[in-house]
């Protein structure tokens, strides 16, 4: 209402040089009602100046309708208003030319001059009009009424107008700049907000991964060693049934450890539903123990062992991986992160790992160097799973090649390697073909990788295959 910068013209809505119509039509009206009383006191001043009437009454009102711009040029209408000041009008424009004054963005020195002219010419006109009204006796006061008069006719024209427009100024500034940091903290609040639904989608899909990768390592491993035992059993189940027998109980407990597993990774999804997450694994796990003791009363059925349990336990990873792709299940595990997440495999399970590869036919050799000691979590997870996967590839792509496993503790960190040897001539004891979906290598380099070591994969001079890993310890 009191801004007088032209950098709220281009801005507003209304017309010239108001911001609003409701502006234009507000100062429109106090134009007019200056306009009447500056007529109204023309009469007088004609009488007093001996001019004809019109003249005085047309000066009036040209001079009263000043007070409509008194937005755009508020020291012109102060002039104005002290000028005509000794025809005793304008009383009006007077007032609000000050307030509009004292609450537009114009230096303050400006106002306080302004407002001291209009102040020392309300005060010389009053005491000149009344002094001569007490030589005529129109007043019959004392000597110290002129001054007085005079002195509170000035200050009641123009104190309570400036110090209204300067609150009035004051306040408006002080709104304008809370909307301002507003408007700031607002932006700064949005912002935010996409950054952190950027950082959560982040972490939503680094746990998808995490998850995806655990159930790889669980799934491939164990199933691939069930398949190879499947096949086994096959082929020795008419001519060995003592050994098939055996090799069967070898699927039933591979099976029932890859169940454990995906069972511990469903218990974390499903944290927020546990008597749900309870059930689907104990039925699961009653499917599974079914299946194994029909494999072990069966021997002769060698095939259908090896599919009856990859099934179950391809629906218990599918149940895993749904629940891993919804943003619930990835939020729950991301929240157990600190103290809820399943511990995973330790190097302390190496030898079993490897004696499991063996039992299933590979001629394996472990060596280790260096002092053993207890690394961080992670850290042999991770090793673990370098060397699972590993095992893995090899019963995938390489059945029956010699394989070395070397782990060496070192000052800072730890570092593992597999080779395999070059797999014999396709034979009988090979024509096991497993798929491969060509996510082990590159989730290993992850792993790896997310812990700051090195990740080095590929053939060897001899025709085997070499995977090498150091993580800082």
């Amino acid at each position: 209402m009191t801004t007088t910068g032209e950098e709220h013209t281009a801005a507003g809505t209304g017309p010239w040089w108001w911001v609003r119509w409701r502006s234009a039509v507000l100062d429109a009206g106090l134009a007019l009602a200056s306009a009447a009383e500056c007529g109204g006191e023309g009469v007088r001043f004609a009488h007093d100046a001996g001019l004809p009437v019109p003249i005085g009454v047309v000066f009036g009102v040209i001079a009263g309708s000043v007070l409509l711009v008194r937005r755009k040029w508020p020291i012109a209408v102060v002039l104005v208003s002290i000028a005509i000041t000794p025809a005793q009008m304008g009383f009006l424009m007077g007032l609000v030319g000050l307030y509009t004054l004292a609450a537009s963005e114009l230096p303050r020195r400006i106002t306080a001059a302004l407002a001291a002219m209009s102040f020392a010419g309300m005060l010389i006109v009053t005491f000149v009009r009344t002094h001569q009204g007490v030589m005529s006796g129109d007043v019959t006061m004392g000597d110290w009424f002129v001054p007085f008069a005079s002195i509170t006719t000035a200050i009641g024209m123009t104190a309570p107008p400036v110090l209204l427009g300067l609150y009035m100024g004051a306040r408006r500034r002080l709104m304008e700049s809370l909307r301002e940091r507003a408007d700031s903290l607002e932006r700064e609040l949005q912002l935010l907000a996409e950054r952190a639904e950027e950082r959560a989608e982040w972490a939503r899909n680094e746990e998808r991964t995490r998850i995806a990768r655990e159930m790889h390592d669980v799934v491939a491993h164990r199933v691939s060693l069930m398949v190879v035992h499947a096949a086994a059993l096959q082929a020795i189940a008419r001519k060995d049934p003592e050994k098939a027998v055996k090799n069967a109980a070898l699927v039933g407990d591979m099976g029932r450890q890859a169940l454990t597993e995906l069972r511990e990774m469903l218990g974390v999804l499903r944290s927020g539903n546990g008597a749900d997450g309870r059930v689907s694994a104990a039925s699961s796990s009653a499917a599974l123990s079914s299946t194994s003791s029909s494999s072990s009363s069966s021997s002769s059925s060698g095939s259908a062992v090896a599919a009856v349990p990859l099934a179950a336990v391809g629906v218990a990873a599918a149940v895993a991986a749904s629940r891993a792709a919804d943003g619930s299940g990835a939020g729950a595990v991301s929240g157990a992160g600190a103290g809820g997440v399943v511990e995973g495999p330790c190097l302390a399970e190496l030898d079993e790992l490897v004696g499991q590869s063996a039992a299933a036919g590979m001629v394996v050799a472990l060596s280790v160097e260096g002092d053993v000691r207890a690394y961080a979590r992670e850290v042999e997870q991770t090793a673990y799973r370098v060397v699972q996967e590993a095992l893995t590839n090899v019963h995938k792509h390489a059945a029956g090649a010699k394989t070395y496993v070397r782990l060496a503790h070192r000052m800072s960190e730890i570092a593992m390697q597999v080779e395999n040897e070059c797999p014999p001539e396709v034979g009988a004891g090979s024509s096991v073909r497993l798929p491969s979906g060509g996510n082990g290598l590159l989730g290993m380099k992850e792993r790896v990788a997310a812990l700051g070591g090195v990740f080095v994969s590929g053939p060897t001079d001899a025709g085997g295959f070499r995977v090498s890993a150091v993580i800082p310890a």
